[in-house]
């Protein structure tokens, strides 16, 4: 497929934390935006912020992204579709809870475009490295040929007994197979192509409508809790950690996807870098000593980072560049001090 590098898009689950940031990459590459939400109160604010970009965004709602007809009429005058929702908690008690919105959402949103959609040329789904591999006993390295086939077998086995991790991860494994399934048998009859960003866990500042850190997204709060509030032990911030993106980063991946044409039928990892939480807690305490030390014994240069994902692809085919740890945990706490939150 020829790159996109005009027209307009529309962007699901418009008023997330990733998918705020993306409408903004978009929008200021140029591109017209057609966002979704589930209900009309979620609208006010993203009228409200992107209000200088006039007549190029608008927000309708779609209050069950798993029905397929809700899209119809969204689809028919866009050039490409970017879908981000899906469900993101650790909550999920029957693993249907998560597994169901997330398959059938990606589903009808291409199937509304097989329909209805005659002037779309590409898809870019929004997935995660949960669907590419969790980290093992050994360290290892993964690349876009994985996937999370042991969340799946540990949920068909356990089901509501699964861990909660196992859930929302097999959710993102399903969901992007589908999709990728999906689409194979049909591509040479439906008139767009299929690209997958496959991000880690993803940190940064917040530009989406949230009034006190307790509303944000599951990975940021716990940021927020280990970085700001000390509230992990000395032994969890050695030792956990895993892969990151910065929000702004995917945002951008989300931008470069649709104006690449070699990005088409592909997958991409979208990944900073691996990490230990005590390395965002040094960088918070440089950037200010009021904040948390955390682990002073802790040393980088003896980490054993259980995961780490390949992102070459990514930089060679998309041109990504990364924030790095302190970029990260600079911004994000500018902007929690500008809210009030420090």
């Amino acid at each position: 497929m020829p790159a996109i590098t005009s027209g307009k898009i529309l962007v699901t689950g418009a008023n997330g934390y990733i998918a705020v940031w993306i409408v903004k990459s978009l929008l200021e590459a140029g591109f017209a935006v057609r966002g979704t939400v589930r209900s009309e109160s979620k609208a006010t604010y993203l009228r409200s912020y992107f209000k200088s970009f006039g007549d190029k965004f608008e927000v309708v709602v779609v209050s069950d992204i798993t029905k397929e007809d809700m899209f119809a009429e969204w689809v028919k005058d866009v050039d490409a579709i970017a879908h981000t929702a899906s469900p993101f908690h650790l909550n999920s008690v029957e693993p249907d809870e998560m597994i169901v919105p997330a398959v059938q959402g990606t589903l009808s949103v291409l199937k509304a475009a097989e329909a209805h959609g005659q002037n779309v040329k590409r898809i870019v789904v929004l997935s995660s490295t949960a669907a590419v591999q969790l980290p093992g006993e050994k360290p290892g390295v993964f690349d876009e040929s994985a996937w999370n086939e042991a969340s799946v077998a540990e949920v068909k086995e356990k089901g509501r007994d699964a861990s909660p991790s196992a859930k929302y991860c097999a959710s993102k494994t399903l969901a992007e197979r589908a999709a990728w399934d999906w689409w194979l048998e049909r591509k040479d009859k439906v008139p767009f192509d299929l690209t997958v960003l496959n991000p880690p866990f993803v940190f940064g500042p917040n530009i989406h409508d949230v009034k006190k850190p307790e509303e944000m997204g599951t990975s940021m709060l716990m940021w927020y809790n280990y970085v700001v509030k000390g509230a992990a032990s000395n032994e969890t911030l050695a030792n956990d950690g895993a892969t990151f993106v910065d929000v702004r980063d995917i945002a951008e991946a989300h931008t470069r996807a649709f104006k690449t044409p070699a990005a088409g039928g592909q997958r991409f990892i979208i990944c900073a870098g691996s990490y230990k939480y005590q390395e965002f807690v040094s960088a918070a305490h440089r950037w200010s000593n009021k904040l948390p030390a955390g682990n002073t014994s802790y040393d980088p240069s003896k980490a054993v980072y259980m995961i780490s994902h390949d992102n070459r692809k990514g930089v060679e085919t998309l041109g990504m560049k990364y924030h790095t740890i302190d970029e990260t945990t600079r911004d994000s706490l500018e902007d929690f001090k500008a809210r009030g939150w420090l």
